[in-house]
C-alpha cells in the first residue's frame, strides 16, 4: 500500500484521508465512539479557546480576556507552547485543529482527540452520568447570547460583578453523589405552584404589618430549613436566595451547568488523557504496520510523543508534579502487559486480569473507574518502581519531613494508597453545607464547613468567597467550621 503522504505540508483532503486511515484502524480495536467533527484554527483562535477554558462558543468574561493576554505574551516570546489541539465532549464531538500543524501533527491529534479522547468521552461513567453530549453545544450558545444580552440590558458591571461570584463558588455547584435530573412536567407545575403560594405568602405577612389589624398566629411547629444539609451551594443559591432578579439567577445557573460539565473530566484527568495517548500510540503504529506512513513521519511522531509523555524527575529543572499524560499511558501500557505478558509478581496483584483479552480489561477500566479509584486498583508495583515513587510526610507534630514509604514489598500497598488519595476530590475541595436558612426571620444563611484530616480553611481566601456569596444570597452570611467530633472552632460572618 502506498503512503498517504509523505511532507509536511497539509490540506483538507489529507485530513479527511488521515481521519479515514485513522477510523479504520479504531474500528479494528472496536473503539466506540460519537461522530467526528474537525475544525481548523489559527493560533491566535487557539489562545482564545485556550483562554476560554477549552470552549470556544463559552460565554465573554474579564478573566478569559486576562488569560489570553498572559498566554499570547507567553506564547510569542517563546515561554509557552500551545496545546496542539482542543477537543469538547459532545455529540458530534468537535476536535479543532491548529492550522501550524504539520501533516504529522494533525494525524496525531486526529487519533487522539478523535478517537482517543472521543471514546473516552463516550464510554466512561462520569461523562456518561453528567454530561448531555448531544445538547451542550447548544446550551453553549444559549448561554454566550443569554450573557451578552444582559451585558446590553444591565450593564457590563452588573453581569460580571454576579458571574465573578458565581465562579468564587463554581467548585461548590455540583452534587458530588446524585446528577440532577430534569424536571418533569409535573414537577414542574409542582413548582411553579409552591413558587405562587409562596409569594402569596410574602403578600400576606406584609398586610400582618399594617396598623390596626389583629396579629397574626403561627399555627405550626417552626421548621428548619433545608430539612438537610446541601452540598450544592449555586443550585441552592440560584432557588432560594432572596434578592435575585430572575436574569441574575439564570446567570447562576449558567455557572452552574458549565461546573457540572467539568466535574467529570477533573475526576478523570490521568485517565482521559492516559486513555487518548495510549490510542493515539497504538493507532499511528498501527499505521506504521500498515505501512500507510513513512519513517520519516514515524520519527517525528516518536519525538513528539515522548515529550508529551515525558516525566522529569522531582529533582529535575521544570519538574512541575505528576504528569498526567505519563502516568495515564503508562498505566494503560501496564494494563495490556498484564494481559499479555504476566509476570508472577502480575498474577498475585491482578489474579483476574493477568492474561485475560487485553481489549476487554482495559475497556472495562475505561468505562467503570475514575482517577482515585483507577490508581488505587491498577497501578502495579512494576510502574511504581519505574516511577521511583515515594511518599514523603509532614506531621504537624513533628519539625522534621518523614519518608512515610517507598517503593518495595512493604510500601506498595501503602504508596498506591497515598497517591490515590492525591486524586480524590473530597481532599482538595473543603466539605461545605447550607444548613440553615432562616426564611422565616433575617433570612440569613448559614453553612457549615466540616473539616477533615484537621486541615482547616485558609481565612482570608474563606472571608473573599463568602463576600461573593453574601453578594448573591442578599442578607447575613455566615460559615461554622466544626471538627470531626462535631465541634464548633471558629465562625465567619460576612454582613449585608
Amino acid at each position: 500500500m502506498s503512503f498517504i503522504s509523505t511532507g509536511a505540508d497539509w490540506d483538507f483532503e489529507l485530513i479527511e484521508r488521515y481521519e479515514k486511515a485513522v477510523s479504520a484502524c479504531a474500528a479494528e480495536f472496536n473503539l466506540d465512539t460519537y461522530a467526528n467533527q474537525i475544525e481548523v484554527i489559527s493560533s491566535e483562535q487557539m489562545l482564545d479557546a485556550y483562554a476560554s477554558a477549552g470552549l470556544p462558543v463559552g460565554y465573554p468574561h474579564w478573566t478569559y480576556g486576562k488569560e489570553f493576554i498572559r498566554n499570547e505574551q507567553a506564547y510569542r516570546k517563546g515561554y509557552q507552547a500551545l496545546a496542539y489541539e482542543i477537543v469538547i465532549n459532545s455529540d458530534p464531538c468537535i476536535a479543532y485543529l491548529m492550522e501550524e500543524n504539520t501533516m504529522m501533527m494533525q494525524a496525531l491529534v486526529i487519533a487522539h482527540a478523535c478517537f482517543g479522547h472521543n471514546s473516552f468521552f463516550k464510554g466512561n461513567y462520569l461523562f456518561r452520568q453528567w454530561t448531555e453530549a448531544d445538547a451542550i453545544i447548544d446550551y453553549l450558545v444559549f448561554a454566550r447570547r443569554y450573557v451578552m444580552e444582559c451585558e446590553e440590558r444591565y450593564g457590563e458591571a452588573e453581569v460580571e460583578a454576579i458571574i465573578d461570584s458565581c465562579h468564587a463558588l463554581s467548585l461548590h455547584g455540583v452534587d458530588r453523589f446524585k446528577r440532577p435530573q430534569p424536571p418533569s412536567a409535573r414537577e414542574e407545575r409542582v413548582r411553579a405552584e409552591a413558587r405562587t403560594a409562596y409569594e402569596q405568602r410574602q403578600f400576606n405577612d406584609l398586610w400582618r404589618t399594617v396598623p390596626g389589624r389583629e396579629p397574626t398566629h403561627s399555627t405550626g411547629k417552626k421548621r428548619d430549613f433545608p430539612a438537610e444539609p446541601e452540598e450544592n451551594i449555586l443550585y441552592f443559591v440560584e432557588k432560594h436566595s432572596p434578592r435575585l432578579e430572575p436574569w441574575q439567577r439564570e446567570l447562576v445557573r449558567i455557572v452552574r451547568k458549565l461546573a457540572q460539565y467539568f466535574y467529570p473530566q477533573v475526576q478523570t484527568k490521568v485517565m482521559n488523557e492516559g486513555w487518548a495517548t495510549f490510542w493515539h500510540y497504538n493507532l499511528i503504529n498501527r499505521l506504521y504496520d500498515k505501512r500507510q506512513i513513512n519513517d520519516g513521519f514515524m520519527l517525528e511522531f516518536l519525538q513528539s510523543h515522548t515529550n508529551v509523555v515525558c516525566q522529569r524527575g522531582f529533582d529535575e529543572r521544570g519538574f512541575g508534579g505528576i504528569n498526567p499524560y505519563a502516568l495515564g499511558f503508562a498505566m494503560f501500557t501496564d494494563l495490556r502487559r498484564v494481559c499479555e505478558k504476566p509476570t508472577p509478581e502480575d498474577r498475585r496483584w491482578f489474579p483476574e486480569m493477568a492474561g485475560s483479552d487485553w481489549g476487554r480489561s482495559l475497556d472495562f477500566a475505561m468505562r467503570n473507574f475514575k482517577d482515585e479509584s483507577f490508581i488505587g486498583q491498577f497501578l502495579s508495583p512494576k510502574l511504581m518502581r519505574e516511577f521511583h515513587f515515594f511518599a514523603v510526610a509532614d506531621h504537624e507534630a513533628e519539625s522534621d519531613l518523614v519518608i512515610d514509604s517507598i517503593h518495595d514489598e512493604d510500601g506498595y500497598r501503602r504508596l498506591r494508597k497515598l497517591l490515590s488519595e492525591q486524586y480524590k476530590r473530597e481532599n482538595s475541595v473543603p466539605d461545605i453545607q447550607v444548613v440553615r436558612f432562616e426564611r422565616d426571620g433575617d433570612r440569613s444563611l448559614t453553612l457549615k464547613h466540616f473539616e477533615a484530616r484537621n486541615r482547616p480553611l485558609k481565612l482570608e481566601e474563606a472571608q473573599e468567597v463568602m463576600k461573593h456569596l453574601s453578594r448573591l444570597w442578599g442578607f447575613a452570611v455566615q460559615l461554622e467550621s466544626v471538627d470531626p467530633e462535631g465541634k464548633t472552632k471558629n465562625t465567619l460572618e460576612c454582613a449585608r
